[in-house]
């Protein structure tokens, strides 16, 4: 049938038809645009959420007039939004002979970089395949000062770890505190030794929660989750060197809401912005950890 005869059918103008089409033609070309937008910057940042697409993309979208609930509408449409994985896993021994010490961050405000720096160590890989990836984080610029890669959770991984972070620091003559949970890794003589030679301060969370430690296993999650580290199974001198690729995006690349957006490295080399902290909830007082709220919804 022809289109006019089409058009006096349906009760409306052929101009009104083609101005649709258009429409729907020049929406799907930036819809594709978009999308290949997105799959540039998710070849760094695999599960990057929708927000921080939106900051880092900003510029180009604006080009193409395309706002963030249009940005969440076109990658919900196209199957790409990202559902937070929740897992945790016990890598704390802390039932051993060496000295607890004090929290020492309980109640105070951090506001610049290499005041405090946070430590843990997190399980990766599959069950045949063991490795702890022990980290050091500055708490203020969410910046990974010092990690290892290891086989096993000795105490050699986490000195491996303190030392890169030593080397790195940018501001060594301010007073700066370590803090960690109370495995035997920081307890121990060797650690706390390296700790006091390095002129830094020890504290040290005083319950088993693992939210005490927010800022850490908010890093844990992030390197595992975005950066799907959970899901590679080669071998460890493989993974380390993923491993190194993915930190170094983190720190230069990725927008941290906590840093008013700003990635950790340029957060780290000022101390006027003040970070955004975690709320506590009534019970039991511990941290809140403000995430996404990105869900996988089916394009009817």
């Amino acid at each position: 049938m022809p289109k006019s005869t089409l058009c006096e059918l349906l009760g409306i103008s052929r101009q009104k038809y083609y101005r649709a089409c258009w429409t729907e033609a020049k929406s799907k070309a930036r819809a594709t645009e978009v999308i290949s937008l997105i799959h540039q910057e998710r070849q760094y940042q695999p599960r990057v959420g929708v927000r921080k697409l939106y900051f880092m993309l900003k510029p180009r979208l604006r080009e193409l007039h395309v706002g963030r609930d249009m940005l969440f509408s076109i990658m919900r449409a196209n199957h790409m939004l990202v559902k937070p994985i929740r897992s945790y896993q016990t890598t704390t021994n802390s039932h051993h002979r060496f000295r607890k010490h004090r929290n020492l961050i309980a109640d105070m405000e951090i506001t610049r970089p290499e005041q405090v720096w946070v430590s843990d160590i997190t399980y990766i890989g599959h069950r045949n395949n063991h490795m702890y990836l022990a980290l050091i984080t500055d708490a203020y610029s969410k910046k990974i000062m010092g990690y290892d890669l290891s086989s096993s959770l000795g105490t050699e991984g986490s000195v491996r770890a303190l030392k890169m972070a030593n080397s790195n620091r940018a501001y060594p003559g301010l007073p700066l505190i370590h803090h960690s949970d109370r495995g035997i890794q920081y307890c121990s003589d060797i650690y706390q030794k390296r700790l006091r030679r390095y002129g830094i301060t020890t504290s040290m969370t005083e319950s088993y929660d693992p939210y005490a430690n927010a800022v850490a296993e908010r890093v844990n999650g992030i390197l595992k989750q975005e950066f799907t580290l959970e899901d590679y199974n080669y071998p460890i001198e493989i993974m380390r060197k993923i491993i190194a690729d993915a930190i170094s995006i983190y720190n230069q690349r990725r927008p941290h809401c906590s840093c008013q957006l700003l990635t950790p490295e340029m957060m780290h080399r000022q101390n006027k912005i003040k970070i955004k902290v975690y709320k506590k909830s009534h019970q039991r007082g511990t941290p809140l950890m403000r995430q996404e709220n990105v869900l996988i919804l089916s394009n009817k």
